[in-house]
């Protein structure tokens, strides 16, 4: 049987990237299809959108962080557990508030099939928040007590994370599909997106969903 540290820096492994891949789709790149400038409402719903991003993004990213930190670390069984829980709800919050900040946004002004691209977006954000959730709950109801046990249960959500990857993809691909044209355009506008733009680029595990 392996031991809990082996098996952690697999879970940091699966986690790595892909739970910030999502929120670097808001990359802030301009597609210039708009030499006027978008709409005015649609800029002002950009940035009703990208304020909320950075501090959420934050969390997410010092979640993903926190995992693997102590996966290089030979932590205790309770240490891993503390860690790895407080991360996943941390990850469940972030998620979860971004599907809020774009749901009371609404569908971006002006733009046909808006609110279904919307809708998209926030169900694909609430199903993350959801499945980082029952993670932690996961998490929280291994045996620290039994070494062998808890690695593995802690290989069990590993395994996990990497399923997830689908769900990361699916909230990416929701998110683009929400930034055609003059959405782009007024996203571009933003210097909150525009911050986690330049952040997702300085990571080569999330710098491709950033241009």
């Amino acid at each position: 049987m392996e031991g809990t540290n082996p098996v952690n820096k697999k879970l940091a492994a699966a986690l790595s990237g892909g739970a910030v891949l999502a929120v670097a789709a808001l990359s802030g790149c301009s597609s210039n299809s708009a030499p006027k400038g978008p709409d005015p409402k649609l800029v002002s719903w950009a940035k009703s959108v990208c304020d909320a991003v950075p501090a959420q993004d934050a969390k997410i990213k010092a979640a993903n962080a926190a995992i693997s930190t102590t996966a290089a670390d030979t932590a205790k069984p309770e240490t891993l557990q503390k860690t790895d829980s407080k991360a996943f709800q941390d990850m469940a919050d972030g998620y979860k508030a971004i599907a809020t900040a774009v749901n009371e946004a609404g569908a971006p002004p002006g733009v046909s099939g808006g609110a279904k691209r919307l809708g998209d977006v926030v169900k694909s954000f609430n199903s993350l928040s959801t499945s980082y959730a029952d993670l932690k709950k996961q998490v929280d109801d291994l045996d620290t007590k039994d070494q062998a046990k808890f690695a593995s249960g802690l290989h069990d959500v590993a395994t996990q994370m990497t399923e997830l990857e689908k769900k990361h993809q699916s909230g990416t691909e929701s998110l683009k599909a929400l930034q055609q044209g003059e959405v782009q355009d007024a996203i571009a506008q933003q210097p909150s997106c525009k911050k986690v733009a330049s952040s997702a680029s300085s990571s080569p595990s999330v710098a491709a969903t950033a241009g």
